[in-house]
């Protein structure tokens, strides 16, 4: 079943805003938007969690090919340990926005949380990646992109197997940060949750 196009009834300029890696211990948040053309539709297109790597691949080629407009934009470990995840999050879908050839009329944001640093009106809808196709698009291209930075990251840093766990809080990246330490990409202001009960000081 296709995601719904439009979230008003108008003929709005419609941009989808997501991000990836809000949870990570490890890595820059990256923030997506995207702009497609009135009425356009893509069966496969999803949130990107509930597809597989290849299909999220092909899909990001096609987003690419088919939007009017998109930008994705990386927000790094450091501004996130200075700004908290939070406001990282909303900085980077705002850079995203700003970034579009295309200024939008109306912006889709997935989530609860937002404030517009560009004066366009916009909705936040709680697992939007999962309803609008313009969402999920964003969502696909903020997680590809931030997962090709994990790979090229974990050449540097094979230790801690970020080309599997993306930088995740899995138990064997906690327990690689136990053993190695933490690098200049893990974030400072996140605290491990397990049975190390590590605190970064």
């Amino acid at each position: 079943m296709s995601l719904a196009s439009h979230y008003s009834e108008t003929s709005l300029i419609e941009c989808g805003c997501d991000e990836a890696g809000r949870g990570c211990l490890a890595g820059s948040l990256f923030a997506a938007a995207v702009i497609f053309p009135y009425d356009y539709v893509n069966p496969q297109i999803n949130d990107s969690k509930k597809l597989n790597e290849k299909l999220r691949e092909k899909l990001r080629e096609e987003i690419i090919k088919d939007a009017i407009a998109y930008a994705v934009v990386e927000i790094s470990a450091q501004t996130i340990d200075s700004i908290n995840i939070l406001q990282a999050s909303i900085k980077g879908m705002n850079d995203a926005i700003l970034q579009l050839a295309i200024k939008p009329e109306l912006l889709l944001i997935d989530g609860n949380r937002f404030h517009t640093q560009t004066g366009i009106p916009y909705h936040c809808i709680v697992k939007g990646d999962g309803k609008y196709i313009s969402i999920a698009a964003a969502s696909i291209l903020a997680k590809t992109f931030r997962d090709d930075y994990m790979k090229n990251l974990d050449q540097e840093y094979p230790q801690y197997n970020w080309k599997s766990n993306k930088g995740y809080p899995t138990e064997e990246h906690q327990n690689a940060i136990f053993q190695y330490g933490r690098t200049i990409h893990h974030r400072k202001s996140f605290q491990l949750k397990s049975q190390l009960k590590l605190i970064f000081p």
